[in-house]
């Protein structure tokens, strides 16, 4: 036992355990995918006794190092190419590599969203802890030769096998959860198995290349590697940051449009042959998730908490509202011609609001003599804020009883109101009143538009993202206004992306009608 006590002795021992820890890895890559094979409740024994039983095999084949070393003779020699038992199994266990590698390569790019994880057919047992002998088999003879070339005394050699299998043991169940978890880093391991079972057959056939090039590529992968896993952790840490409603929101989304340009494609892409037109027209509405009015209205829903209250309100300019002082007959006259059954009752200006009356109530109490203001204060209006955010706006709404609420600026000026009908209407389009026409008219080939349109409903209807891009303005006629940096006059021509906004109809102070006209990538290209 003298050897022991000597200096390069241990020295040897630290670096073969080392080499014998590197030469295990990519036996430990492979071990990772094959347990994934196993049902989860199998994986951790598959890998104990398959490893287990690798680490006996690798001491029987270091008992029998003699025969080992002798395996280089030849035992087929011919013109072509010469192999001896050792080249035999390098080159079965390089095309086995190559085999196994490209099938688990093919399965991780194929990616089927199909397969549920409780109808997966696993792998048996046995057959997959045979492959993790196999496979160390393979691997082990690299690691025996190394060991023969560096060590002459057996025991040492013993020693460091041990070692190894055994922190190759303890770091298995970690390594093989975060390349499970990790599925770029199992295309990239798959990649080193078949850049290693290519050198394995390569060297079956006297075709030496130096292990120092495969051991750079690796490393350099893996750096790589290392840098994606680091911007991909960055990446989850800021989304996580974000709302979750927004990002499913986002996600939602965006699915939405991808499968609406899907159809759009399938429909031009058939234009050329009437038989196929129809058939792709048939597919596109059979696959189609969502019909027109369903993506409306999850979009509606989905953009609801990003909007700003006054893209939801009726503007002050469209309230209709009793004035105390006028006299009682054509307070009469207002609320029979007019088909709204909530008021809000004020004194002088629409800023003074007294409180809010139905509209069949007030003709009763007019009709009994009732004092106006007094009977209006006994409803007092419920008024928010116009930063208020528009989730926390569906309470008040409730508290509201069916009725309204009353939207003010930071200086007490009203700035209009909100029914339910309004949170409505902002999730599945207009509902115009009796007296009203709608804001969005589609005519042939253009949109006749209102300037005081919602730009999310319009955005909706136009299939773009480009009007809302500043929560400055909440209509057509205030997003129109910002891009001219003044008001526009009738005749005025506004381009914003693919769509040409013609004033129809404007006054000295605001928009009132608009034309807009989808112009052709050939009209863009010409202009």
């Amino acid at each position: 036992m003298e050897f022991l006590l000597d200096t390069s002795t241990w020295a040897g021992l630290l670096t073969l355990i080392v080499l014998e820890i590197v030469l295990s890895i990519d036996n430990l890559i492979f071990v990772a995918i094959l347990s994934e094979k196993l049902p989860p409740h199998q994986r951790d024994k598959a890998r104990i006794i398959g490893l287990c039983l690798a680490l006996c095999m690798r001491l029987g084949l270091l008992l029998l190092l003699s025969w080992v070393i002798t395996l280089t003779t030849p035992i087929i020699n011919n013109s072509i190419f010469t192999l001896s038992v050792r080249d035999c199994i390098l080159l079965f266990g390089g095309l086995f590599l190559l085999f196994k590698a490209t099938i688990e390569l093919h399965e991780r790019l194929e990616n089927n969203p199909d397969e549920n994880v409780e109808n997966k057919n696993y792998a048996s047992f046995w057959p997959v802890v045979i492959q993790i002998v196999v496979l160390d088999a393979v691997f082990s003879l690299d690691a025996i030769i190394t060991a023969v070339g560096m060590v002459n005394q057996l025991f040492i050699m013993i020693i460091a096998v041990i070692i190894a299998a055994i922190l190759m043991l303890m770091a298995s169940k970690k390594l093989t959860k975060f390349i499970n978890l990790h599925q770029t880093v199992v295309v990239l391991c798959l990649s080193f198995l078949l850049m290693i079972g290519f050198t394995l057959v390569a060297e079956s056939f006297r075709f030496y290349i130096p292990k120092g090039y495969l051991y750079v590529a690796i490393g350099f992968s893996i750096l790589i590697e290392f840098f994606n896993q680091i911007a991909r952790r960055n990446f989850i840490k800021n989304q996580s940051r974000r709302p979750m409603r927004q990002r499913a929101a986002e996600t939602i989304l965006r699915f939405m449009i991808r499968e609406k340009n899907n159809n759009e494609q399938k429909l031009s892409n058939s234009k050329s042959n009437q038989e196929n037109e129809k058939k792709y027209c048939d597919s596109s509405i059979e696959s189609e998730t969502f019909k027109e009015e369903e993506k409306y209205m999850i979009n509606g829903v989905l953009t609801l908490a990003g909007r700003s209250i006054r893209s939801i309100m009726t503007p002050r300019s469209n309230i209709s509202w009793v004035n105390i002082e006028k006299n009682i007959n054509e307070i009469r006259v207002q609320l029979l011609d007019t088909p709204h059954s909530l008021f809000p009752v004020c004194k002088g200006e629409l800023d003074e609001i007294i409180g809010i009356v139905r509209a069949k109530e007030l003709l009763v109490a007019l009709d009994q003599d009732v004092n106006i203001s007094e009977f209006a204060s006994q409803k007092v209006p419920i008024i928010i804020p116009d930063t208020l955010d528009p989730i926390n706006l569906l309470g008040v709404l409730r508290r509201a009883q069916g009725s309204f609420v009353v939207v003010s600026n930071e200086f007490g000026v009203v700035q209009g109101l909100i029914t339910p009908l309004d949170v409505l209407e902002a999730i599945a389009g207009e509902f115009p009143d009796a007296d009203e026409t709608p804001d969005i008219i589609k005519e042939k080939n253009s949109w006749l538009v209102k300037g005081e349109t919602d730009l999310h409903s319009l955005q909706q209807l136009l299939n773009t993202e480009e009007l809302i891009k500043e929560d400055k303005y909440a209509s057509l006629g205030g997003l129109l206004i910002s891009q001219k940096g003044q008001l526009p006059l009738p005749g005025d021509i506004i381009k914003i992306d693919k769509f040409n906004f013609h004033i129809i109809k404007a006054t000295a102070y605001r928009i009132d009608l608009v034309r807009i006209i989808k112009y052709k990538e050939t009209d863009k290209m010409i202009n």
